[in-house]
C-alpha cells in the first residue's frame, strides 16, 4: 500500500480515504485558488489541512489548498512530491483506539525560494488573483523575528531593505513582496491568518511586514499607497489566534504499526535543518483552532472543519486561559519536575501520584481562580481534557526535555501571570499560593542540573542557561542553608516571572521550598510527598 495508490481496498484495514473526486478539485484550485498556507511542517498536515479534508469529504467546500514551505525546504522534495501532496494522519486516541486517513486537501506544493525562478512566479501568480481569500502560517515564533539576540536587524533583513524586493531573502520580506503584487493588481482583499502558537501572533506577522513597507517605501522600492493598503483593516487583515493541538515527531511505534498494515511510505525523513518528518503524521485527537473573523475577501466555511470564529477579545481570553491556567502552567510544572525525577515521558508522569496531584492543585485550585471563562470554550471542560485524556495519553510520546526547552522565555505569562492576578485582586492572596511557588523552587533546582538522585543531567536549550546556572553552580546536595542573596537575581527579575517575588511575598517562600529540595539525595520526592500527600 503507498500513499499515490490509495482505492477502496484500503478501507478494510481501517484506513479512510478521500470521498471527492481529487482531480475535479485539484483543477478548480489550480485555477482560481482560495487558500495558501506557508509552513509545511506536521501540525499544518495534522490540523487546518485535515479540517479543510473533512469539508472536501463532506462536500461542503469544493476547492483545496495550496501549501508553500519558506524554511525547510527539503520538507517539500522529499515529504510531500514523492507523494503527490499526499499524507496519512494517525490519530492516537487515549483509549488505544487508531484513527488512520488519507489527507487529500493539499494539491499543490512550493517552495518560498526567490532563486527558484518557477516557484516563485507561482507564488506571485496566486498573490494576484482574486480568487485568493486567505494565507495562514505555521511557521514558528521565530519566523517572524527580523532581529538578533543583539536587537539588531539580522544581516539578510538588512540586505533585503538595500536590494529590495525583488528577491528577498527572509520570509517576511518575500510575505510583503507577495502583497505587493497584490496591491498592483489593484489593493485586492485578503486575510493574513498567523496560526502559530505565540501571543497575539496576527500582530507579529504585521509588525514584519510592516517593517518591510516601510524600509522598502523609505528607500523608493515602493509607494506610500502599499504601506497605506497594509494598514487597511478592510483590505489586509491581520486576524488573531489560539491554535492547540500536539503533533510530535514522527513516531517508530506508528511507523511500525503502519508497517504491520502493509503500508510502505513510512520512511522517517531528517532533513539538513534537523526537522523531523514523514508522509505520516502522528497526532492527538484533541484540537482547538479559535479564530477572529475578519476576513476583507471573504472566507471557505471553515467552521464545518471545527474551527472557531469569534472577536479578537475572546481569542485573546481563550489564548489566556490555555497558556496562563488549562495547559501550559502544567507541562512546565512536568516539565521541571520530571526532569528532575528522571522520566523521559509526560504520559508516565501523569502514572506518577504526587505530579499528578501537582498539577491538579495548579491548574484547579490555583489557577481556576483567576482564569477568565471566555465563553467559547469551557475552562472546566478543558482542563478536563489535558488532565484525563491529553497528558496521560501513552500513545503521545512528548518530552518532559523537550517542554522545558527555554522556560525562562515561558514562565511569565505560564505562572507569573497568575501571580499578578492574586496580587491585584483583593479577596485573593498571594502568599497563599503554593504549588505555583513550589514549582518555580524547582525550577531553581533543576538549573543546578542535578537530578533527585544526585546524577548529573543537562538542562534543556534556555537563551538564559547559563547565567542562571551560574547563580547556582555552587550549591551543594546537602547544604542547610544559602548564602544571603544567592537566589535573590532569578527570583527578583521581573522579566523573568512578570514580577518581584520578594515584592509580592513569595521569595522568602520559595528559597525555603528550594533548601527543602536540596536536602539530599531524593529529597525532591520527599517535599513533593510533604506538600501533596
Amino acid at each position: 500500500m503507498r500513499l499515490v495508490d490509495y482505492n477502496s481496498s484500503w478501507q478494510e484495514k481501517g484506513y479512510e480515504i478521500p470521498k471527492y473526486d481529487r482531480d475535479k478539485v485539484k483543477k478548480l484550485t489550480m485555477e482560481n485558488p482560495s487558500w495558501i498556507h506557508f509552513g509545511a511542517g506536521n501540525i499544518f498536515r495534522g490540523f487546518p489541512a485535515a479540517g479543510l479534508q473533512k469539508m472536501l469529504d463532506e462536500a461542503s467546500y469544493d476547492k483545496g489548498l495550496v501549501v508553500s514551505e519558506g524554511f525547510d525546504y527539503e520538507i517539500i522534495e522529499k515529504a510531500y512530491k514523492p507523494y503527490d501532496d499526499l499524507s496519512l494522519l494517525v490519530v492516537l486516541k487515549s483509549d488505544g483506539n487508531i484513527q488512520k486517513k488519507v489527507i487529500g486537501s493539499v494539491v499543490e506544493s512550493l517552495v518560498a525560494d526567490t532563486s527558484k525562478d518557477k516557484d516563485w512566479e507561482r507564488h506571485k501568480e496566486i498573490f494576484r488573483k482574486s480568487s485568493l481569500q486567505l494565507a495562514s502560517f505555521t511557521i514558528t515564533e521565530k519566523g517572524y523575528s527580523l532581529v538578533d539576540s543583539c536587537g539588531e536587524y539580522m544581516s539578510l533583513v538588512a540586505e533585503d531593505f538595500k536590494n529590495g524586493y525583488d528577491k528577498p531573502s527572509h520570509l517576511m520580506g518575500k510575505i510583503t513582496a507577495l502583497l505587493y503584487e497584490r496591491y498592483k493588481e489593484g489593493s485586492l482583499p485578503i486575510a493574513m491568518v498567523s496560526m502559530d502558537n505565540c501571543s497575539h501572533n496576527g500582530d507579529k506577522l504585521f509588525a514584519a511586514t510592516e517593517t518591510y513597507a516601510m524600509n522598502w517605501v523609505k528607500n523608493g522600492f515602493m509607494e506610500e499607497g502599499f504601506l497605506a493598503y497594509i494598514r487597511d483593516r478592510n483590505k489586509v487583515a491581520f486576524p488573531w489566534t489560539m491554535i492547540d493541538k500536539i503533533t510530535p515527531r514522527p513516531d517508530d511505534k506508528v511507523k511500525q504499526i503502519l508497517e504491520d498494515d502493509g503500508f510502505k511510505d513510512t520512511e522517517l525523513i531528517i532533513t539538513s535543518k534537523n526537522t523531523y518528518t514523514s508522509p505520516f503524521v502522528n497526532a492527538e485527537e484533541t484540537e482547538y483552532l479559535v479564530i477572529e473573523d475578519l476576513f476583507p475577501a471573504g472566507r471557505p466555511p471553515l467552521e464545518k472543519a471545527g474551527f472557531i470564529f469569534t472577536d479578537r477579545e475572546t481569542v485573546d481570553k481563550v489564548e489566556r486561559m490555555k497558556v496562563c491556567t488549562c495547559l501550559n502552567p502544567l507541562h512546565t510544572a512536568l516539565a521541571i519536575f520530571g526532569c528532575l525525577l528522571s522520566y523521559t515521558t509526560i504520559w508516565e508522569e501523569m502514572r506518577d501520584p504526587q505530579l499528578v496531584k501537582l498539577v491538579n492543585k495548579i491548574g484547579y485550585d490555583e489557577g481556576m481562580a483567576v482564569v477568565v471563562n471566555p465563553g467559547v470554550i469551557d475552562p472546566m471542560d478543558f482542563i478536563k481534557a489535558v488532565l484525563e485524556v491529553r497528558l496521560p495519553n501513552p500513545f503521545m510520546p512528548d518530552a518532559p526535555q523537550r517542554i522545558a526547552t527555554d522556560t525562562s522565555q515561558k514562565i511569565p505569562i505560564r505562572f507569573g501571570e497568575t501571580i499578578k492576578a492574586y496580587r491585584d485582586r483583593d479577596r485573593l492572596k498571594v502568599r497563599n499560593l503554593t504549588f505555583i511557588p513550589l514549582t518555580i523552587a524547582g525550577w531553581c533546582r533543576y538549573l543546578m542540573g542535578i537530578d533527585d538522585e544526585g546524577m548529573a543531567f543537562t538542562p534543556s536549550p534556555d537563551p538564559l542557561l547559563d547565567e542562571l546556572m551560574g547563580y547556582v553552580k555552587d550549591i551543594k546536595l546537602g547544604d542547610e542553608t544559602l548564602k544571603e542573596g544567592t537566589l535573590r537575581p532569578i527570583l527578583s527579575n521581573d522579566k523573568i516571572f512578570a514580577v518581584n517575588l520578594y515584592d509580592v511575598g513569595l521569595g522568602e517562600k520559595i528559597e525555603a521550598m528550594f533548601l527543602e529540595l536540596i536536602a539530599g539525595k531524593g529529597a525532591v520526592r520527599d517535599t513533593l510527598k510533604k506538600y501533596l500527600n
